[in-house]
């Protein structure tokens, strides 16, 4: 094939195997057999391997050079990576290395060839997704999982959106840990994001982690998150994200120069704050404020008015950020997939397992670094003690009673972060009391530790399963999906409401997008006369 001489089949069956050049006076031939009948493995018998036809035979276009041939050959490049070479990479590899010229489709081709090579093919992915879960629960114990299948044995029910042949969504849940990282609780791959597939995997999660009053759920406000988890979770709190809310303003209102005010009424503790904040959005636009007091309200996206205990968890941008990391495996099979999540969760696990055991602080890094300023802000406070658990802490710009038993503040920062604010620092200082008995103990370095005890292990190979009967010859067939349109299949998922594609650029004066500071026609630091020109997609 290098040479670019194309052979044709003299003969071939179970035995033997005869190939030639196409040019019948060339002397260049194989001849391979069995070594013996009952083996698979075939011995060259005879080959004559120079050519003496003409130079006019020889073609880049190798007939041999098939999707299947390119496949084998370039996947090797697909082991232990997420992405590996495009089509165009397989074309340069098959010209480099294989000598043949191959169209951008049959490049394309051999591509998926070596991925089915290399992660196996969607379909045996649905096959063995029982006996998968299986050995998960069996190497993980205390790991849930579930399938869910109709009537005819077909997935239903297993977000960020799949690129694969059978597609689908996958949703995840994650909580944050004691040092603020993204610590993911659940996954799920589903049919479609509706209301029964979230029904379907808050369930999941309530049986792994129970419900409180003391849990807080923080999404997007799609209808169908919304009424699921009304319905799953009774005790639990529910929050929108707020930068999916600041999306929704800018769309609505076109009012990108008052975020400041808003983001500031977001992270506000105290409700005098938040209603000086929220009186500057009136003023300036009262539409924006109606919106997000009656149609959005404002327990589900301000920190002082949440009911639960949301800490500083104000958007879902850890979610987002699972998703990115996820964005080269959303065309896997199933199984692969899962494979890849369970790599990455693995790495992580061990990574902060070996920071957790490596802390002398008696807090979390970045919960030591958030605490320290505070510490010594605290400095020169003047405390007088008010009743045995009772403090007024005076000095600085704002004033603070503080109960040091229920840690409790004014400021309320003690009481949403649950991490001493300057005032509790000062009245632990003066009531002679430990600070860091004060703070929360999932802030610290041994709940810390313990989040990351356990292990996450690999299933290993399929050939080293113990699978019981019953479980490996369980039915789970490919979901039916409708016929793909004509063309390139589409890979990038649907954006939120009020999620933009491509911003333009942003005004440095008025906020607003499309054009430079230079060009603003506003006199004032408006928007108004000059709207942004951003379209959501």
């Amino acid at each position: 094939m290098k040479g670019n001489f194309e052979f044709r089949t003299r003969k071939s069956n179970r035995s033997l195997w005869v190939i030639e050049c196409i040019d019948p006076n060339c002397s260049w031939r194989l001849r391979a057999s069995k070594i013996v009948p009952e083996s698979t493995k075939f011995v060259i018998r005879k080959y004559v391997g120079v050519h003496c036809c003409s130079l006019l035979n020889k073609n880049a276009n190798h007939r041999q050079a098939t999707y299947v041939v390119i496949g084998e050959q370039v996947a090797p490049q697909y082991v232990g990576v997420e992405k590996g070479p495009g089509p165009k990479g397989v074309q340069t590899f098959a010209r480099t290395k294989l000598g043949a010229q191959i169209s951008y489709y049959k490049a394309w081709r051999g591509r998926k060839h070596a991925h089915t090579l290399i992660r196996g093919s969607p379909e045996q992915s649905f096959h063995i997704l029982p006996s998968y879960f299986h050995m998960l629960e069996k190497l993980n114990p205390g790991t849930v999982t579930s399938i869910e299948v109709d009537g005819e044995s077909r997935f239903k029910i297993d977000g960020t959106f799949l690129k694969g042949q059978y597609q689908g969504v996958l949703l995840v849940a994650t909580a944050q840990d004691g040092n603020g990282q993204c610590y993911p609780l659940a996954w799920g791959i589903v049919d479609s994001e509706n209301e029964d597939a979230w029904t379907w995997f808050l369930t999941q999660l309530k049986e792994a982690i129970g419900d409180t009053d003391e849990l807080a759920l923080i999404s997007n406000r799609a209808p169908s998150i919304k009424k699921a988890i009304s319905t799953v979770f009774e005790k639990a709190h529910h929050g929108a994200c707020a930068w999916h809310v600041a999306q929704n303003i800018k769309n609505k209102f076109k009012c990108a120069d008052i975020m400041g005010s808003y983001w500031s009424a977001v992270n506000a503790y105290r409700c005098e704050d938040f209603a000086r904040y929220m009186t500057e959005i009136s003023h300036r636009y009262p539409r924006v404020a109606e919106y997000l007091e009656n149609e959005v309200g404002f327990e589900k996206w301000s920190r002082c008015h949440y009911p639960g205990l949301r800490y500083n968890i104000t958007t879902t941008n850890m979610v987002e950020s699972l998703n990115n990391m996820l964005v080269n495996a959303r065309d896997f099979p199933y199984v692969a997939l899962l494979d890849v999540i369970q790599e990455k969760m693995s790495k992580w696990w061990n990574d902060r397992r070996i920071v957790a055991m490596a802390i002398t602080a008696p807090l979390t890094p970045s919960r030591e670094s958030e605490f320290r300023p505070r510490f010594a802000q605290s400095n020169g406070r003047h405390t007088l003690q008010l009743n045995p658990v009772t403090y007024h802490v005076k000095g600085g710009e704002l004033e603070g009673v503080v109960d040091i038993f229920n840690k409790t503040c004014t400021c309320k920062e003690f009481d949403i972060d649950k991490l001493p604010c300057v005032h509790a620092i000062a009245t632990a200082h003066h009531a002679q009391v430990s600070v860091y008995s004060r703070v929360s103990p999932y802030y610290t370095k041994e709940y810390y530790a313990l989040a990351y005890g356990e292990t996450i292990y690999p299933v290993g190979s399929q050939s080293q399963w113990d699978v019981p009967n019953e479980v490996a010859t369980r039915v789970v067939l490919p979901r039916e999906v409708k016929e793909r349109k004509r063309g390139r299949p589409k890979t990038s998922r649907f954006p939120s409401v009020g999620e933009f594609r491509k911003r333009k650029n942003c005004c440095g004066k008025c906020g607003a997008y499309g054009h430079y500071k230079k060009k603003c026609n506003s006199q004032t630091g408006s928007t108004e006369g000059n709207q942004p020109t951003d379209v959501p997609v």
